[in-house]
């Protein structure tokens, strides 16, 4: 199924932009983002954060820090043998984790990403979520980069802005994606020269945030899978509600995102419940691929709050950790 969205919203949101970027200037127009999710999104996750900064945001590298007696739990590989072999009773090595760490934010702003049925399209949450990210992360010390892809079969990147700290490097990041316009008229996403591109330059084992809507040819599973294997990956998906389910709308005229093609059809109750079906199999598939690639993934809705969803999101990477110890 193409990626239809309604030509009426897609209009609204084009105008959005329009204003957002031509007004005055970008740079003012990122001052005044980042200083609102200053004092509301980022201020209340500051503090409850920071028990879960460590599944949340994991280090580069381990630092050896003691040694203790075995427990049964313990991961056998960190034996000490010298130790043991001098004591006589089982002793592993315990280290803590490097907290310094590299973040990258892999960005498809595709045109689909344009879409929203709200006063929120998908591209004005990836970019809260990215400056939220960013400004929590370089606020520990840690550096931030970013991949931005527009869209169509360009070698998969519009924009590399390499890893950074600091303030004035989050408002270039700001500035960066409220001046980003996604390539319209041409081919359907190829998300998976966006992940390649990723994998080449990010060199240095990093926590990688592949924000998308997932709306792409075939192929990208592959090259997602191959981008986890190396790096600690968060699949960050963006939906809107009228993606999944359309409402009674009589006659509408529906828009290909990508390719600008559009058609005209009868929202009747049988196109509707077609086009839930179609949906509902889309999500089931997209489910699956994430699974396949064994990637976290956070699920983010045009209507979400930011801060409830990174929240929910936090509590589910500790409870992951967890069992993971355990199992170990």
């Amino acid at each position: 199924m193409k990626n239809w969205l309604l030509k009426s919203f897609l209009a609204k949101s084009h105008a959005k932009q329009e204003q957002a970027v031509g007004s005055s200037s970008v740079s003012s127009g990122a001052e005044v983002l980042l200083k609102r999710l200053e004092w509301t999104t980022i201020r209340r996750l500051d503090g409850v954060l920071q028990g879960d900064y460590r599944t949340l945001f994991r280090g580069s590298g381990l630092d050896f820090a003691d040694l203790r007696e075995y427990e049964s739990y313990d991961d056998v590989r960190h034996i000490d043998w010298n130790v043991t072999a001098r004591t006589g009773t089982p002793h592993v090595r315990v280290f803590t984790e490097d907290r310094e760490m590299a973040a990258w934010f892999v960005m498809d702003l595709s045109a689909s990403a344009d879409f929203g049925s709200g006063e929120r399209r998908k591209r004005d949450v990836a970019n809260e979520l990215t400056i939220t990210l960013a400004r929590l992360l370089t606020g520990h010390g840690n550096r931030v980069g970013a991949l931005i892809y527009g869209g169509g079969d360009a070698g998969g990147l519009d924009k590399m802005l390499p890893t950074g700290s600091g303030r004035r490097h989050v408002l270039q990041l700001a500035h960066e994606l409220l001046a980003h316009h996604a390539r319209k008229g041409q081919q359907e996403t190829q998300l998976a020269h966006l992940l390649d591109a990723a994998g080449h330059v990010i060199k240095r084992r990093s926590t990688v945030f592949v924000i998308s809507d997932f709306f792409s040819a075939p192929g990208w599973a592959k090259s997602l899978q191959q981008l986890a294997r190396r790096h600690d990956v968060v699949a960050v998906r963006l939906s809107d509600p009228l993606e999944l389910k359309l409402p009674d709308m009589g006659l509408i005229t529906l828009r290909d995102a990508e390719t600008g093609e559009t058609q005209l059809v009868d929202c009747s109750p049988s196109f509707r419940k077609r086009f839930q079906e179609i949906a509902a199999d889309k999500e089931a598939q997209l489910r699956e691929s994430l699974a396949d690639a064994q990637v976290d993934t956070l699920e983010l809705s045009t209507k979400d709050d930011i801060a409830d969803a990174l929240i929910r999101f936090a509590a589910l990477r500790r409870r992951k950790s967890l069992n993971q110890r355990k199992v170990a």
